[in-house]
Parts: C-alpha cells; structure tokens; sequence
C-alpha cells in the first residue's frame, strides 16, 4: 500500500507540472513533503513533475542537509556528495539540488507540502524591473486570499547551496518584519515557491500567483496596476469571511 504522503505529493507534481499550465515544462520546478521530525520527500533531480512516479521521489534526512546553510563555501562537487549521502535509501535517484531550501521550508511551523515552478507569467514580471513590485504589492482580494499580504523577494542568486541560503535569510526577515509566515516565495530571474500545510495550499497559492501575474502584465499595459492600500491588504486579511475561504479552500 503506497504511503498516503507520497500519493499527494504525486498529484500535488503532477498538478503543477500540467503543461497547459505554463507552471513547469519538461525537467523544471521541483516538489517536497514532511514525513516526520527527521525525514522528507523530495524530487529527484531531472525527473519530471507532469509524469512524477514513486521510484522519482527520494526520502532525505534533514540532519543531513540543514547543516550545509552554515557552511560559508562549498565546491559544487561537495554539494553533490552531500546530497547523495542524505538519501534514507542509497540506490535511490540523486535528490534535485534544491532540496537544501525544501529542507528549510519544512522545518517552519505548520509547512508540510512545498512546491517549486518557473511558472511563464510570473517570470515575465521576476525577469523586469518590476519584480519588487509584485513581490511586496497587492491587486485584488483573491491574490491575499490565497497568496498572503506580501511575498518574499529573492534577488537573483546562484541556484543551489547559495541560493537556499539566501531564501533563508530573506524568509526569516519577512517572518520579523511581518509576523508571519510566507506562502509564496519569489526568485528574481528564477521562479517561485509556495508552501503551506496541504497540497492544495501549495496548488492554490502557485496557480493564483500566476493569476496574479497576469493580471499584473495586463494592467501595467494599461497605465497600472492599481496597487491595494496596506490598510485595504490588512483589512481583507482580516475579514472572518475570507478566514472562513480559506478554511474551506484547506489553505
């Protein structure tokens, strides 16, 4: 009988990887998912997400690569050895190279489910000199809804070790600044990243991101966008009735 954990974070990557999507196209984006206090699921690098099969998946050992964010280098070489030395099982495939920042994500209060794309309309906006903008800036109610008040921005950085760090640094001073977690995540040059406690958070925080950008590039066409004031962001995340949608939307 196939682990309950490992079926949704099969459909969780088969979901973000649907190519009419434009979310993730051929080995791109990857996927994560706790298992428990000490280890998680991961894509294994080169692998697909629209076709993600179990022998595709790699359970990892958090106390195998947590400790790389404190190392100050390491030679892309090291970095791989480290990640084939965090497989539970060590005929398994090599996890993808992100797997240092799904390992972080993880171990936030609450996160169970990670999801990683370099979703088409979103790239538009994070290859501009508008990306800031829609990291920080809110349109409409159903990006705060399920996006949050604000996204962590990443300026562009070396994928890998140096990258994972780097996205650690900023989630932790969104998380002061803000008091509160994150749900999107936003590269420059890259892509982004959703997290949250189910599948369909992590689903449903990508898929409006992407609406959002949209709706982004069609305004600033237009003049705009019209950004919300921080009063109008605080009071929709506030209102017990967009409270009780995401209850119901499990976000």
């Amino acid at each position: 009988m196939q682990n309950p954990i490992l079926q949704e974070l099969l459909t969780l990557s088969h979901e973000i990887g649907r190519e009419e999507r434009g979310l993730a196209m051929l080995g791109e984006g990857n996927t994560s998912a706790r298992l428990g206090d000490e280890t998680f699921l991961v894509k294994a690098s080169g692998t697909c997400l629209g076709t993600l099969q179990p022998e595709d998946v790699v359970e990892c050992r958090f106390s195998a690569l947590l400790p790389l964010l404190e190392k100050a280098s390491l030679t892309d070489q090291e970095i791989d050895q480290a990640l084939l030395g965090a497989r539970v099982d060590a005929g398994a495939k090599k996890p993808s190279v992100e797997a240092v920042f799904h390992a972080y994500f993880l171990t936030l209060p609450g996160i169970k489910f990670v999801g990683h794309s370099h979703a088409t309309t979103v790239n538009q906006i994070l290859c501009s000199p508008r990306a800031r903008d829609f990291a920080t800036r809110r349109m409409f109610p159903d990006e705060i809804v399920c996006c949050g008040t604000a996204s962590v921005f990443v300026p562009y950085t070396d994928p890998g070790l140096k990258l994972a760090q780097a996205i650690r640094e900023a989630t932790e001073d969104f998380i002061k600044q803000r008091h509160q977690q994150p749900r999107v995540v936003l590269m420059e040059n890259h892509g982004l990243i959703t997290l949250g406690a189910t599948r369909q958070a992590v689903l449903s925080a990508m898929l409006m991101a992407e609406k959002a950008a949209r709706i982004f590039v069609g305004a600033a066409a237009l003049g705009g966008p019209v950004f919300f004031s921080d009063a109008n962001v605080q009071r929709i995340a506030g209102r017990p009735d967009e409270a009780y949608r995401q209850r119901a939307l499990k976000l």
